[in-house]
C-alpha cells in the first residue's frame, strides 16, 4: 500500500445518492422559480456544499433563496434516502478490506454531518465509520473544491497530505483534492473521465479500487 490514508467522498462514492439528491434538488429549484434540469443539477451542484448552491443562484438571478432552503431540501432528501437509499456496490466490501489490513481511511464529504449519518444508517456503511473519522464541509470554512476539508481530514487523522490518496466522483472534488497537494482517483461509474480531469487514474467498479491502491 503505497498511502497512508484513503479518504472517501461520500455521495456516489459510498452511498448511491446522487440520482436522488440532484432529482430533488433540480425540482426543488424549479419550483421555487429557477428552472433546473436533472443534467444541469449534475453540472453545477454534484460534490459541492449547499453555501455553493445559494451563491450560484444569486450570481445567476440576482435572487437569495428562502432561509428555510436547505432545511426544506434536506428533509425531502432525507426522507427519500428512508425509501430508496443504497450503497455503492462493492463499497461495503472495500471498506471491509482496508479495515481488515489496518489501511486507515476516513470519509470528507460536502453534505452535512446529518446527511452522512443518515445514508450510512440506511445502507449499514455506518458499520465501517466510528466516531473520529467521519468530516463534513460543515467543519471547515469553505467546502470543495477548496482544499480545505481535505487538509482539515488529514490533520486529524494525522497524515501528511503527500501521503494519503482522495476517491472522488465529481470534479470539484478532484479539483479540492489536486489544491490539497493528494493524489485522487476518479470514480467514473456516473461521472465520464473528461470530468474528472487531473486524477491519477480512473475506476469504473468500485471492486476494481484495491488494485488501483495496490492492495
Amino acid at each position: 500500500m503505497r498511502y497512508d490514508l484513503v479518504i472517501f467522498d461520500n455521495d456516489g462514492v459510498l452511498v448511491d445518492s446522487e440520482p436522488i439528491s440532484n432529482t430533488l434538488l433540480a425540482g426543488y429549484l424549479t419550483e421555487l422559480g429557477h428552472p433546473t434540469t436533472y443534467e444541469e443539477s449534475v453540472r453545477d451542484y454534484m460534490g459541492s456544499a449547499m453555501h455553493r448552491i445559494h451563491e450560484l443562484v444569486e450570481e445567476r438571478s440576482g435572487q437569495r433563496l428562502p432561509e428555510d432552503f436547505d432545511e426544506t431540501f434536506h428533509a425531502r432528501v432525507f426522507a427519500a434516502f428512508e425509501r430508496e437509499l443504497e450503497a455503492v456496490a462493492g463499497a461495503g466490501d472495500v471498506l471491509k478490506g482496508l479495515a481488515a489490513a489496518g489501511v486507515p481511511y476516513c470519509v470528507a464529504s460536502s453534505g452535512s454531518h446529518e446527511r452522512i449519518r443518515v445514508g450510512h444508517r440506511k445502507t449499514g456503511l455506518d458499520a465501517w465509520f466510528r466516531d473520529g473519522i467521519v468530516f463534513s464541509a460543515e467543519d471547515v470554512g469553505r467546502g470543495k473544491p477548496a482544499p480545505d476539508l481535505f487538509l482539515h481530514a488529514a490533520e486529524r487523522m494525522g497524515v501528511a497530505p503527500e501521503r494519503c490518496v482522495v476517491v472522488e466522483d465529481s470534479g470539484l472534488g478532484v479539483q479540492a483534492a489536486l489544491a490539497a497537494g493528494m493524489d485522487v482517483y476518479g470514480f467514473t461509474a456516473m461521472t465520464p473521465e473528461e470530468k474528472l480531469a487531473g486524477a491519477r487514474g480512473y475506476f469504473r467498479r468500485m471492486d476494481e479500487l484495491p488494485a488501483v491502491l495496490g492492495m
